[in-house]
């Protein structure tokens, strides 16, 4: 599948490359002025993979015969639950199709587990993408040109992969989703994938999905100190000041609650081929703790691997065994939900925030005058669209208040642009992102995602 895909690609003319810039007639691909690189975190989580691949098989026209019968009030509760989910799946697509940025990663778009399996995504393209969506959700109306992404993949996950180990100390080997590399109920959820429209170097991509936890420099392994919390009893055999994971478990255990993921795409200039790097993750959310800060210190640690692997950590191997990281005079954008916010929440801001400010990135753009922001960020706190109150309430990409979904560039990246894909009441788009006619809150995962997409765009 992967082959065919890729070979098609080769064949597509700039006619289908929504938002590139100028081409000369004789090149395939278009030569690029500049690039707008995102990440958006869809929240298309799903009972299973399956399901998600039955969405986005679903043709237009029942797509429409679902979208009308849930206006009407005429469908049966299983129907109404599938239209729901087309519904924030074309606001998704709506959102895409907006702003147009040339390469997106997609995050919780849930996958096979492998990666293999790409009949979702193909889905999406086919379904969603390549049709005109509305900005005004299930009103329609309006439509917004479709845009094109020759080139897709998707990645291995540690979500929902077992362990054979009894990671959360309950006595049992495999007995649920904390038992996981990655906590997920199945193999594949909450996994990521890339789509481009220029060309994925796949086989300069490294992935470090095996890589461990205990070899990063900064690890350690999680130590009991909630000692006296009614609500989270230690463990039997277990007590205060013990190690979390027995020594067993740490030499296997895993960093990547997903996967890190270094994908290059090469992008055609008028002065040759660039070569931009993007670096993917989706670290688990500094929360859910119980006993022990395992979350929390995962979630430093899947950070910090970023730290290190742009300042050439000679200590990092991929998983096919080749070490060191990236050169220093590499291009590269770091994206994903890191679940981190530098100046609020629950996680070791230190670590988010010196990724932020490190030598090798473009500081205007992760904390200076070009740092993604929008006006309906800026207003959800007092719209009673966010849970919390934030220090830089404009940085904002998520409905829980915080600013956890990051575009970072390299210092040798030139930012022109950048943003927040957030709505304020009364701009065009707000119904992609606060439709109360859509699910009981009218907004969040029921519109379409409890994040925003932030994108960056930089000159060639």
């Amino acid at each position: 599948m992967k082959l065919i895909k890729r070979l098609a690609a080769i064949a597509i003319t700039s006619a289908l490359l929504g938002g590139c810039n100028s081409q000369n007639s004789n090149d395939i691909t278009p030569i690029a002025n500049d690039v707008t690189i995102a990440t958006f975190n869809l929240s298309f989580d799903r009972n299973s993979f399956e399901q998600l691949v039955d969405e986005m098989q679903t043709s237009p026209t029942e797509q429409q015969t679902l979208v009308d019968g849930f206006n009407a009030k005429t469908l049966n509760s299983a129907q109404t639950e599938k239209a729901l989910k087309i519904i924030q799946i074309r606001n998704v697509a709506a959102i895409i199709q907006t702003k147009r940025p040339n390469i997106i990663l997609l995050a919780e778009f849930n996958n096979d587990g492998t990666g293999e399996n790409t009949a979702a995504l193909t889905g999406f393209q086919d379904n969603y993408l390549s049709i005109g969506q509305s900005p005004n959700s299930i009103t329609g109306g309006d439509t917004l040109e479709p845009i094109k992404y020759p080139f897709f993949e998707s990645y291995a996950t540690n979500t929902g992969l077992m362990s054979g180990l009894d990671l959360n100390n309950d006595g049992k080997v495999n007995s649920g989703p904390n038992d996981a590399w990655g906590f997920g109920i199945y193999h594949g959820q909450y996994g990521f994938s890339l789509m481009s429209q220029y060309k994925i170097d796949t086989a300069k991509t490294r992935t470090f999905q095996t890589f461990k936890w205990k070899d990063l420099p900064s690890a350690e392994n999680p130590v009991i100190t909630n000692c006296n919390d009614a609500k989270n009893p230690i463990p039997d055999g277990m007590v205060c000041g013990d190690k979390w994971y027995t020594a067993n478990e740490w030499e296997q255990l895993r960093l990547s609650s997903k996967n890190h993921v270094d994908a290059p795409i090469i992008i055609p200039t008028a002065n040759g081929d660039q070569t931009i790097h993007i670096l993917m993750s989706h670290p688990t959310p500094p929360v859910f703790d119980t006993v022990s800060q395992n979350n929390k210190m995962k979630n430093r640690d899947e950070i910090q691997f970023w730290n290190n692997y742009i300042t050439n950590g000679d200590f990092i191997y991929d998983d096919k065994g080749t070490t060191g990281g990236l050169a220093e005079d590499e291009q590269f954008v770091i994206v994903g939900d890191l679940n981190a916010d530098p100046y609020a929440g629950d996680g070791y801001r230190q670590t988010i925030e010196s990724l932020l400010m490190h030598h090798r990135v473009n500081q205007q753009a992760s904390d200076g005058a070009l740092t993604p922001t929008s006006l309906g960020a800026e207003t959800c706190y007092a719209d009673k669209e966010c849970r919390q109150d934030n220090p830089y309430p404009n940085r904002l990409t998520s409905n829980f208040g915080l600013q956890v979904d990051h575009a970072i560039p390299s210092h040798n990246l030139r930012i022109i642009d950048s943003g927040v894909y957030w709505p304020a009441n009364g701009e065009l788009g707000r119904l992609l992102v606060n439709d109360e006619r859509i699910g009981k809150k009218g907004k969040g995962k029921d519109v379409s995602s409890d994040h925003r997409m932030v994108w960056i765009k930089a000159t060639l």
